[in-house]
């Protein structure tokens, strides 16, 4: 039976496409060798860079995330080698696992999954090693199964503390665009991010922000390349081309993604951001719930983990929810299935639409019977209206 309004999309991405990027990505495609994409792909090279913050290379793929991450590694690790990757939830895990794929050898070091990244632990262990084994840190910057932000900039200060060559390898697929990054500033080597969450577009830009360190790193590494391959992209990228066939029209979508993200200002969607990250904890905090995160000041701005009674299924309570008020939550993932739901409040997204947002969750707690107080949803407004 058809649902009357729209559907709320709250999942920590995809997010929802605005207006004017669908729009965007609907124009006629054009010969990807001609000279009007050139002036595509220019403004899309040189556009990410503002939004990575960078004056170095941007590598832009046909691809996932996922995609990202691959290339990421192949093109600055050789086989069998070390990298080091904290545990901070779910999509750190699967990163470590795609790194063991490809035969390198990835060192986890364990998380609680309630916190980002510990700078401390990082360093020991760089400490240790004497013989700098280990080539890579690799840390997830918003860890999108649990809503924790590692502290990056302090990672960076810990391998520097160390004295130790790694490079500094970030995931920021559910942060870029969404909470503050600075490659440059941070002293970041590598960050890989994807189309899909605070770029507001559909999923299928995979992207490789890559130092001029990492790049000339990557000439000597010997693991297998080709599609991956960071060299190939140099010098057609230059030209705004590309070595194969690019995602045309997700690329004129994605500078449609930029030029609104710079109208509104990056600090401004940082702000906006927190802003909802904030309301939604006062949210769940008056329904007696408890937030995943529980390191203050790394919790995210992008989606809220929530901790369902004991007892009690996470994903009946999902179901519910969209059965009865046409609201997509997050589900639980890996080790904390079942036991949390994900309240997604990234993109193009206001305050209307959070409020909106909250009192589906609230009605949906109600009818599923799930042990709550009420209250949250006005406890979200009157945080949004001191904000």
């Amino acid at each position: 039976m058809r649902q009357a309004g729209r559907h709320f999309l709250q999942i920590p991405g995809p997010s929802a496409v605005p207006e004017r990027i669908l729009k965007a990505i609907s124009m006629q495609t054009i010969d990807h060798r001609g000279p009007d994409f050139a002036e595509v792909g220019k403004k899309a090279l040189s556009g990410m860079k503002t939004i990575f913050k960078t004056d170095q290379n941007v590598f832009i793929y046909p691809s996932s995330g996922t995609g990202a991450w691959e290339a990421a590694l192949v093109n600055t690790v050789s086989p069998g080698e070390k990298v080091l990757m904290f545990e901070t939830g779910h999509f750190a895990f699967m990163w470590s696992n795609l790194a063991k794929k490809i035969g390198l050898q990835p060192e986890l070091i364990e998380g609680d999954w309630r916190s980002g990244a510990d700078p401390n632990q990082i360093e020991a262990r760089l400490r240790a090693d004497t013989n700098h084994e280990i080539k890579a840190v690799c840390v997830v910057h918003n860890e999108t199964s649990t809503g924790s932000v590692s502290p990056i900039e302090e990672v960076r200060h810990a391998i520097d503390a160390a004295n130790h060559p790694a490079l500094l390898m970030v995931d920021s697929i559910s942060g870029l665009a969404s909470i503050d990054f600075r490659f440059d500033e941070w002293g970041v080597d590598v960050c890989v991010s994807g189309s899909q969450k605070g770029l507001m577009l559909p999923p299928g830009l995979g992207f490789n922000a890559v130092s001029d360190r990492a790049l000339e790193h990557s000439k000597s590494v010997t693991l297998p390349r080709s599609y991956w391959d960071w060299r190939d992209m140099v010098e057609p990228n230059q030209k705004g081309f590309f070595p194969y066939t690019p995602g045309t029209n997700l690329l004129y979508g994605l500078n449609e993604a930029i030029d609104m993200l710079h109208e509104e200002g990056l600090e401004n969607v940082f702000a906006r951001h927190a802003r909802h990250g904030a309301a939604t904890r006062a949210a769940v905090r008056a329904w007696g719930l408890e937030v995943l995160c529980t390191r203050q000041g790394q919790e995210s701005g992008v989606l809220t983990a929530v901790k369902v009674p004991e007892g009690h299924s996470a994903d009946a309570f999902r179901a519910v929810a969209l059965e009865n008020y046409d609201i997509s939550l997050g589900n639980g993932l890996s080790k904390v299935a079942d036991q949390v739901f994900r309240i997604g409040h990234l993109g193009d997204f206001n305050d209307l639409m959070l409020m909106g947002t909250l009192a589906g969750v609230e009605m949906g707690l109600a009818k599923s019977g799930m042990p709550h107080s009420s209250g949250g949803t006005q406890a979200a407004l009157e945080h949004l209206k001191a904000a």
